[in-house]
């Protein structure tokens, strides 16, 4: 049997991760102790390609949800069929599953994407199933999990907008792995794997250096992950080299600033270039 560096060395070759073996091994380490996983982290840090990896590393089943401010115990947990309740009564057959039932009996991870959007009373619902693997529905009676099961949720920083706070009882049930911004050279090997335009090298750097800036200018509430690298390295590919309009594409609708103002973002956007042509000066002009 492989032991943890092994098996996440595996897992990062399988499904073409760069970096990130702590966090796989510790996920890892987690499902197979039977420990339910919170993944803490920015968008676009590879929270869900991690899960999905590690789920599917151990021979498990993924099924997906999407949290939001209007999804519903029903939704998560299962209903009966309203028409044929009516017509036949509370049948078991008449009961449609939901993703938490569904993978209570298949033994499936539940990936909970943005779990902390999610209504409490909808938190609440997880709770029985992550603490004795059963789940009681009326009409229907006691879902009993099947081995596998397990919970691996993600939440963005409590500084995001839109996100709420996870009781402490629910984060009572969870082992918490951090993710935060990958190194330079980590997310230039991720541009250069998912770029679909051939970029020249010096174009993922540039592009990289600038989505890094993002980051750290005070300015800005919410800087643009590894995916907005990869879409301005890809347009200016297209572009002929052209960075700068590639950039006023791409990062518009990436970052966040502290205030709310739409000619700022280009005025931003604009400062940013200027800083970055300044670091790195271009070698050639782009082509028309």
């Amino acid at each position: 049997m492989q032991n943890l560096k092994d098996r996440a060395d595996s897992l990062a070759r399988a499904h073409r991760i760069v970096g990130r073996q702590p966090e796989l091994r510790s996920i890892l380490a987690c499902l197979q102790a039977g420990r339910n996983v919170l993944l803490e982290g920015p968008v676009g840090v590879g929270k869900t390609a991690l899960a999905r990896a590690v789920s599917e590393g151990l021979g498990r089943g993924f099924v997906r949800v999407d949290g939001d401010g209007r999804y519903s115990e029903a939704r998560l947990a299962g209903h009966f069929d309203p028409p044929g309740v009516l017509a036949r009564g509370y049948l078991p057959e008449l009961f449609i599953p939901g993703p938490l039932v569904q993978a209570m009996r298949e033994g499936s991870v539940l990936f909970v994407n943005e779990l902390n959007r999610m209504p409490e009373g909808v938190q609440n619902v997880l709770l029985p199933a992550m603490d004795e693997g059963l789940l009681h529905i009326p009409h229907l009676g006691a879902v009993q999990a099947s081995p596998g099961f397990a919970v691996v949720a993600t939440q963005n920083p409590r500084e995001f907008v839109a996100t709420g706070h996870l009781s402490e009882a629910l984060l009572d049930r969870f082992e918490l792995v951090v993710l935060g911004w990958q190194q330079a050279e980590e997310e230039a090997a991720i541009v250069h794997q998912e770029a679909t335009q051939g970029p020249s090298a010096e174009l993922v750097a540039r592009a990289v250096d600038l989505v890094r800036a993002t980051r750290s200018d005070p300015r800005i509430r919410r800087g643009a992950s590894v995916r907005a690298a990869v879409a301005i390295a890809d347009l200016a590919a297209v572009m002929g080299g052209d960075l700068d309009q590639a950039a006023r594409l791409a990062l518009p609708t990436r970052i966040e600033l502290h205030e709310r103002d739409e000619n700022r973002v280009d005025s931003v956007v604009a400062d940013l270039l200027a800083q970055a042509e300044k670091k790195s000066p271009r070698t050639a002009t782009p082509s028309s």
